[in-house]
């Protein structure tokens, strides 16, 4: 088995070639993934504004707030089990990843029904923290006691992708997720429009999309082999070896839905058109930074294998490639909705406040997003080279520090004045995430204890069903 492995060194395929072609194809995979994902969400909100009725647009925006929370814990567990069997490829150690993710992701199952099971049981309490009443909080709490047990359908969706990203199927990932969009596509006018069902319909959808996502996306990683059956007598000591990145993912991934609580809190002071126009800002954000978004998981695995493989130039050089482009994403970004506002804020029916908040997006606070997406980018470099607690530190000071005094500030002004407020803190904390990024680039050097903390050591495996592994010539390519 282990002769398998060393004979196969282009596991590791970030390790040589272009860096700015492995982060665009990366994320450029990963972002069609995302923008089909994101694009469901937004045609759930575009169906629903088709049925006139204000209280579904605004419980779409605070059930939203709540599943932003779970899938935030979903993300962090995702980062984790890719960070670190992307190290573990890096350096040639094949069959330890594949076991490594094999018992994290039974506990990472167990953890999301957990959490999915208790939100569907306080839904109620925690819309009514957010300022939801009446029909509005009634039709959340209705949708979220559909959506939130299936919870670990989306975890293992994110996780699988976050495998197969990591040993360079990205393309593979991206098919398996455009699967499950294309199902929620297709199932979501039917439900929600010609059936009736509402809310209840895109929550029907939602399950049924995820749970094709999680299917396939195991099939994929079983097929690659990164996935077998777990060695019970190391799931704990593996569970705790993700979790010295994944537990600190988790901590910064909750700052910014936090944050988004505050927000919409904030709004919904403003009556259910604030909201729903905050509902339908977040509905397009993804879709429109969805490669934004994507460098967050996909430059991860470039910069832990590169990091395994002790190549510490390229991994600078994957930090420079993502930010410009950050920045080119979001001035073309910014150029096309500042184009289109109008044909916006008709599509989804926006009247009043929430047209105006649409209007104030498109022309100005879109430019904050160069920041948050540097954010984002540091975040990813400081998971995956050994400094996770920064990450947790910048996002938690930007859901807080850089948003509550800012909003409260804002909140004088209006609802406008919410969503500047909002945009504002994450210059301050963008910029300096990015300073501090280069530093820790800049302090790495091969074989220091830096280095060394950041690539754990793995006790040996105590099975050989890990060294079954096949990669098909799309894998090569990639």
């Amino acid at each position: 088995m282990g002769g398998q492995s060393a004979t196969r060194p282009n596991k590791a395929a970030f390790c040589t070639g272009s860096i700015v072609r492995h982060v665009v194809v990366m994320a450029g995979t990963g972002a069609i993934g995302l923008m089909a994902v994101f694009l469901v969400d937004l045609l759930n909100l575009f169906y629903i504004s088709w049925l006139g009725d204000p209280a579904l647009t605004a419980a779409i925006g605070f059930s939203g707030v709540i599943s932003f929370v779970q899938i935030a814990v979903s993300i962090g567990l995702s980062i984790g089990i890719g960070a670190i069997t992307g190290r573990l490829i890096g350096a040639g150690k094949m069959e330890q990843a594949q076991r490594v993710a094999s018992s994290f992701g039974i506990v990472m199952l167990g953890f999301c029904l957990l959490i999915g099971v208790f939100t569907a049981w306080l839904a109620p309490l925690l819309l009514s923290l957010l300022g939801a009443q009446g029909e509005a909080a009634r039709q959340a709490a209705s949708f979220l006691r559909i959506v939130s047990p299936g919870l670990p359908l989306i975890a293992a969706g994110m996780g699988c992708s976050g495998l197969l990203r990591a040993i360079g199927a990205a393309r593979i990932s991206m098919n398996v997720t455009l699967i499950g969009a294309m199902i929620s596509a297709l199932a979501d006018p039917l439900l929600i429009v010609g059936l009736g069902l509402g809310l209840k319909g895109a929550a029907i959808s939602t399950i049924l999309s995820r749970g094709v996502v999680a299917l396939m996306g195991f099939r994929c990683a079983r097929r690659h082999g990164l996935l077998a059956w777990p060695v019970r007598t190391h799931v704990v000591a593996d569970t705790k070896l993700v979790g010295q990145v994944a537990m600190p993912a988790i901590l910064t991934n909750l700052a910014t839905p936090v944050g988004s609580v505050f927000v919409t809190h904030a709004m919904a002071g403003f009556g259910l058109a604030a909201v729903a126009g905050q509902a339908t800002i977040e509905r397009i954000v993804p879709v429109a930074f969805a490669f934004v978004f994507a460098l967050t998981g996909s430059v991860g695995p470039i910069m832990s294998q590169n990091l395994g493989a002790g190549k510490l130039g390229r991994v600078r050089a994957t930090l420079v490639a993502s930010l410009w482009l950050v920045a080119g994403c979001v001035a073309l970004t910014w150029a096309i909705l500042f184009l289109s506002q109008n044909l916006v804020v008709r599509v989804f029916s926006a009247q009043g406040t929430a047209a105006m908040l649409i209007h104030l997006f498109c022309n100005w606070t879109i430019a904050g997003y160069v920041f948050i997406g540097m954010l984002f980018v540091a975040n990813s470099a400081f998971n995956n080279l050994g400094h996770p607690l920064y990450s947790t530190l910048f996002n938690w000071g930007r859901a807080t520090l850089g948003t509550i005094p800012f909003v409260w500030m804002g909140m004088r002004y209006g609802p406008g004045g919410v969503q500047v407020g909002q945009v504002l803190g994450s210059v301050l904390f963008g910029s300096c995430a990015v300073f501090t990024a280069f530093s820790v680039v800049r302090r790495l050097h091969p074989g220091d204890q830096a280095t060394q903390q950041a690539m754990p050591v793995i006790p040996p495996p105590q099975t050989g069903e890990a060294g079954l592994i096949e990669l098909d010539e799309l894998d090569h390519s990639a």
